[in-house]
């Protein structure tokens, strides 16, 4: 008999929404069917200012927008319901990520801000729904974030390997799992995985994505610029921290690109080293042992950007061995989604998610609110 989840992911490079039916029957987990809606040019713009570090923002310009991607989320349920062929009654939950609109885990009041109203949700679609993943934990004394790496333990783990997963989405993350399951499972966010390559690219192309990193690799990386930008406070935090656009933002860059010299090419260049240099630092410093990483995210399809990391990785860590997850049974693509069908599922069987040494929440919580 089925035990059916759906795991709803939109993540930082606002580029859609994924939606992942999966099949938790007989304490194995596999994927039955995925979809993705893409936001439109517009939705994307909406975001992106509903999303800037210190915007004078609208109430209603943002619930109507809260409003506007529930009833987007909704829809790319029912698609991928019907092209999976499953009635809505034989799904137990959904969880839905929702949009990340302002991550503020050191603000006076530390906040998590995920907006796709859940209400909308469960209501279009007939099915429970779980969210607001983050704030329990926030609550709890963590940053909220990573989440993912609580489930890359349950599914990627393996005693007698020490891995490393990495996601690279708008920011990037590393989980470090070491070889004794019994170890403590570290993970956090290394810093800006995308999300400033695709702002550039955007800027100088018009084109979302640098596909392929093909134009990355026409220009000449300004090793002495990237060094420079090493320099910024979040690469010396200790763990656990967490990050997003609100810091490394368009701001951030701008104000950095002060007297720099090249073409808009070679900063493009010089942006995919910056993200493939505070990687494996991060797995260099935290996770020397590292014999597999797994690399998982958008930045899996950026060809330029994986060269670089296998570059890297050969000159501090030659005997690690990089994959994509697909190797490991779960496609690059599907992770997230897959994450949060997982979550919602631990969050209906009360089971606490322990994030202590990833979030630096101080005890185990249930995640999430559930709508019924």
């Amino acid at each position: 008999m089925p035990e059916f989840y759906i795991g709803l992911m939109s993540g930082t490079s606002l580029d859609g929404i994924d939606a992942a039916l999966v099949d938790f029957s007989d304490n194995r987990m596999r994927l039955h069917s995925f979809a993705y809606s893409p936001f439109s040019e517009q939705l994307k713009v909406q975001i992106q200012q509903l999303s800037q570090a210190d915007a004078v923002i609208s109430l209603l310009d943002y619930g109507a927008l809260d409003a506007a991607l529930g009833e987007l989320f909704a829809r790319t349920v029912q698609t991928l319901i019907t092209k999976a062929k499953v009635p809505a009654a034989a799904i137990k939950a959904i969880g839905s990520h929702g949009q990340t609109v302002y991550h503020a885990p050191h603000a006076p009041y530390h906040f998590s801000l995920q907006i796709a109203d859940p209400n909308i949700i469960a209501q279009r679609t007939g099915i429970t729904t779980v969210a607001d993943f983050r704030r329990r934990d926030i609550a709890a004394g963590g940053q909220g974030a990573p989440l993912v790496p609580a489930f890359h333990q349950a599914v990627f783990q393996q005693a007698g390997e020490s891995r490393c997963v990495v996601n690279i989405g708008g920011i990037a993350n590393i989980t470090v799992l070491p070889a004794a399951v019994s170890e403590v499972v570290l993970g956090f966010d290394t810093g800006p995985g995308n999300t400033l390559m695709d702002y550039w690219v955007q800027r100088h192309t018009n084109s979302a994505y640098d596909v392929e990193g093909a134009w990355a690799a026409t220009g000449i990386i300004n090793y002495p610029w990237v060094k420079q930008l090493m320099q910024d406070s979040y690469f010396a935090l200790p763990p656990p921290k967490s990050t997003g656009k609100e810091y490394f933002s368009y701001a951030w860059l701008h104000e950095k690109l002060t007297h720099v010299a090249g073409t808009p090419a070679d900063i493009q260049a010089s942006l995919c080293w910056l993200t493939a240099t505070t990687i494996v630092a991060a797995i260099r410093d935290y996770a020397p042992a590292t014999q597999q990483l797994l690399v998982c995210g958008g930045g899996v399809h950026n060809t330029y950007l994986m060269t670089l990391l296998a570059e890297l990785l050969n000159r501090y860590a030659p005997a690690c061995t990089m994959s994509s997850t697909e190797a490991f049974g779960v496609h690059p693509d599907h992770v997230e989604a897959m994450a949060f069908a997982w979550l919602a599922r631990q969050t209906l069987l009360h089971k606490p998610v322990a994030m202590q040494a990833v979030t630096g929440a101080k005890t185990a919580v249930i995640l999430g609110g559930i709508y019924l």
